[in-house]
């Protein structure tokens, strides 16, 4: 396989990864109708930023690391498990807040703290990328077929790593995008609430799939 027929074939099963619904679109999705743009589409670089992180990791070998160590799978896994089950809590809990603001304060310690920002999104985008161990290992099957020989392994792995976090962004961006015209009716506390139940709910089971998942 030739570099341009790699990055071909690379691009067409990116983008069908890209568009599969899952956690990270979810994530994206509720920021961009509980919060606003901005922090949708920071949580959106945040996954990206992930995505590269593990595009590196792999290309430098150590993803393989996560793909044979059992311990070291484990813990990533317990440690993506807890932070899931912790974001869904907070979710779950602002939804049942009765008589709050539209947007649930997930960082607060007391009800008058300020929402997330858009900085803090983009960890928890990234955060939520990093700590599944399934990326890792994905990347870690997936990203070696698509890289010829008599190539920089590293610069060419991060350079298709670097093109799906690009899709992935825009992809965001879209989603981000389409929730602009409901806006108003978006943000009314009922369905604001209501979205975050879900999402939390959705969080939280995919936590626990995570945590009771054995590796394959």
């Amino acid at each position: 396989m030739d570099p341009t027929s790699a990055i071909i074939a690379f691009s067409i099963a990116a983008a069908l990864l890209t568009i599969t619904p899952g956690l990270d679109t979810a994530l994206v999705l509720r920021t961009a109708t509980v919060e606003d743009a901005r922090s949708a589409m920071a949580a959106g670089a945040g996954v990206s930023a992930g995505v590269l992180a593990w595009g590196l990791l792999v290309s430098l070998g150590l993803g393989a690391l996560l793909a044979v160590s059992e311990i070291g799978y484990r813990v990533l896994q317990i440690a993506g498990a807890i932070y899931l089950l912790w974001l869904g809590v907070q979710m779950i809990r602002a939804a049942l807040r009765p008589g709050r603001a539209p947007q649930p304060q997930l960082d607060a310690v007391d009800d008058e703290a300020p929402r997330a920002s858009p900085p803090r999104w983009f960890w928890r985008g990234m955060l939520t990328n990093l700590l599944n161990p399934k990326v890792g290992v994905f990347y870690v099957s997936f990203l070696p077929q698509f890289i010829p020989a008599d190539v920089p392994v590293v610069a060419f792995s991060v350079g298709l790593a670097a093109l799906h976090g690009t899709m992935g962004l825009l992809w965001f961006a879209a989603l981000t995008a389409a929730t602009r015209p409901l806006a108003r009716l978006l943000r009314r506390p009922g369905f604001t609430r209501s979205i975050d139940g879900l999402t939390g709910a959705v969080l939280i089971g995919f936590g626990l799939r995570l945590a009771l998942e054995r590796k394959g």
